[in-house]
């Protein structure tokens, strides 16, 4: 594993606990979700396989590493959650605090039966929306998240097309993007004014976190420009 700033390499429960610095309740949590992941691995795609072997730093380590980036949040919405990245694992982190509560959406109902059961199994603070993205922001109104989150979703000139229906005034959104969030942020700035700030991953050297705060579209006047 390429580690970034300030995490040790990561390879299973005893490190990442180490570096997260949570209990052994919530390990144990952890341990049941990577056991029915690799379970319902075999009859749904949730996941490449060639990362299974990598569950702990590839995917919950990388999950993990957002939920100190916004720990006073009470209501949290993730965005094409699928096998659970990063939304079931800040979830599950928080399993025990009782003014927390995750939302989970994603259109594939395979995956949310699957999200479904680790909830059951972790007891996490989660509620699933089988939907899509779009028939959710529909409805967005009485749905005003301090956090949105999403993990290799989409550019960021779509993302925001997707999560700006779910933005108040005090949301941050937190996107887990690769080596070419720079120019994705360039490139929303087309459309989109908003405040942003690049986290570097505490998990790959490569990647980065977006936090995007005051999100809204640019007016036409302004697309066009003087």
């Amino acid at each position: 594993m390429s580690s970034g700033q300030g995490v040790p390499p990561i390879q299973g429960p005893e490190d990442f606990a180490e570096a997260f610095k949570v209990p052994r309740e919530t390990i144990h949590r952890l341990i049941r979700y990577a056991d029915l992941l690799g379970h319902w691995q075999k009859s749904t795609n949730l996941v490449a396989a060639s990362t299974l072997p990598l569950l702990w730093p590839r995917h919950f380590a990388d999950s993990a590493q957002i939920r100190d980036l916004a720990p006073e949040a009470r209501l949290w919405l993730d965005l094409g959650s699928g096998a659970g990245f990063p939304g079931l694992v800040v979830a599950i982190l928080q399993t025990g605090r009782p003014d927390f509560l995750m939302h989970l959406v994603d259109s594939n109902r395979k995956k949310c039966a699957f999200l479904a059961e680790v909830v059951r199994e972790t007891k996490a603070p989660v509620d699933i929306h089988a939907m899509r993205i779009e028939e959710l922001g529909e409805s967005a109104q009485s749905l005003r998240p301090d956090v949105v989150s999403a993990r290799a979703l989409a550019p960021l000139p779509r993302l925001f097309e997707l999560v700006s229906p779910f933005f108040g005034p005090s949301t941050r959104g937190l996107f887990l993007k690769g080596r070419e969030a720079e120019s994705e942020i360039e490139a929303a700035r087309t459309d989109w004014d908003f405040a942003s700030r690049l986290h570097p991953s505490l998990t790959s050297q490569d990647s980065h976190i977006v936090e995007v705060t005051k999100l809204h579209p640019r007016t036409r006047a302004e697309v066009r420009g003087p």
